[in-house]
């Protein structure tokens, strides 16, 4: 009888606040729940917690057992929704490459598609690059390529100008925007965490299997402006905004099977806490099931892993940054998530002459064998403008 009750609580409980889960959620969402239910009860049975069992929020557990490792590449939503999605299909196809990560909620902030979500159109502002988002998902599932929904969270100049209350405000009440002229919303706000977990479910529905979060931060140098922009803010501090967010949302899209990462910045697993834009390495990582550094070797100066020019040095530079990555999280244990690192397929010539390399098949190779050689065989190619290399063996 304990296991039954068990299960009927798991299944009432699983993602929802004890509030069962409403139609709108719908046949395939309402399933991923009681599948999410029947795993976090497989777990208690497994530890003996028949009698007390602990709810799916506080269980770690991968929503999608059977997943691919994941080896994909960066898709613009212009992109997805153009003529080059079909040299970017081709690409999957012909390859050793599974998987895509399209903007769903790009760096402007816009959402990329049509949407009739009043939720949503209160907040953001559609731009449907991607014409046609039924079709791009039927193509991808026809293509057995993974679909992964990259959603930037809190840089977001959409949002900081239609509602400026959720943003960083001079005392004049304009918002403030940093040197690219880019705003950011605030991560204390807990309605701008629903607002992008609602993205994130739409997304979910439509058929991505994994959200990627993105600028998952406050914005950088902060730290030095914190107490003359006005905004609101809770007790607690930077570091906790940030890792409550991914914990909130992890609790909020698990129960729909779905997945979520984080990107983060390359460099947070060789150094401190980042205290002024709120990244703690491993307390984001404790809350995501798959962890994205974004390890470009162009991203370090001179002297990181002993490299003079680390963009000319691939191999080295991301055996490096591996290295200091499984150490940070070591921490975790068996909680660990998937580290599934974003590696360079560009040319970083903005270095100056002597401190570049152009970059192609050789070195884009050379990332992959570091990879290989740390035992990490997961991973994503960024090219900003989504033109990747030619003949690359994706092993």
């Amino acid at each position: 009888m304990n296991i039954i009750l068990t299960l009927l609580l798991l299944a009432l409980t699983t993602g929802t606040g004890g509030t069962p889960p409403t139609h709108s959620v719908g046949n395939e969402n309402s399933k991923a729940i009681f599948q999410s239910a029947y795993r976090t009860f497989v777990m208690n049975a497994e530890q003996g917690r028949t009698d007390k069992p602990v709810l799916p929020s506080a269980l770690k557990t991968d929503p999608q057992q059977d997943a691919p490792k994941v080896k994909g590449i960066y898709v613009t939503a212009y992109s997805a929704g153009g003529s080059r999605m079909n040299q970017l299909v081709d690409l999957v196809d012909k390859t050793d490459l599974n998987a895509m990560v399209i903007d769903i909620k790009d760096d402007t902030g816009y959402i990329t598609y049509k949407t009739q979500n009043p939720d949503l159109l209160k907040l953001g502002k559609p731009q449907p690059f991607i014409r046609d988002i039924k079709a791009l998902m039927d193509r991808v599932k026809k293509h057995d390529i993974y679909p992964i929904a990259r959603i930037v969270v809190f840089k977001d100049t959409i949002l900081a100008k239609k509602h400026p209350e959720l943003s960083f405000r001079h005392k004049d009440g304009s918002v403030w925007k940093n040197g690219k002229g880019d705003s950011f919303v605030n991560p204390y706000s807990r309605e701008v965490w629903d607002y992008n977990i609602e993205i994130a479910k739409e997304a979910a529905k439509l058929g991505f299997k994994e959200i990627q979060f993105d600028y998952v931060r406050f914005p950088e140098g902060f730290e030095k402006r914190a107490n003359t922009l006005q905004y609101i803010k809770s007790d607690m501090s930077r570091v906790e905004a940030v890792s409550s967010f991914v914990k909130y949302a992890r609790e909020k899209l698990e129960p729909l099977g779905i997945r979520v990462s984080v990107d983060i910045f390359g460099y947070a697993a060789s150094v401190p806490a980042a205290e002024g834009i709120g990244q703690d390495f491993a307390k984001i990582s404790d809350n995501v099931n798959i962890i994205c550094p974004m390890i470009y070797p162009s991203h370090y100066t001179t002297g990181w892993f002993n490299a003079k020019d680390p963009d000319k040095a691939p191999f080295q530079t991301i055996k490096g940054a591996i290295k200091d990555t499984q150490s940070k999280l070591a921490s975790l244990g068996d909680e660990q998530p998937i580290v599934r690192p974003w590696i360079q397929d560009f040319t970083a010539s903005w270095l100056g002459s002597g401190h570049y390399t152009k970059y192609g098949k050789h070195e884009v190779e050379e990332q992959i064998r570091a990879l290989r050689e740390m035992n990490i065989d997961e991973y994503l190619l960024w090219n900003a403008s989504n033109r990747y290399t030619a003949g690359v063996s994706y092993k």
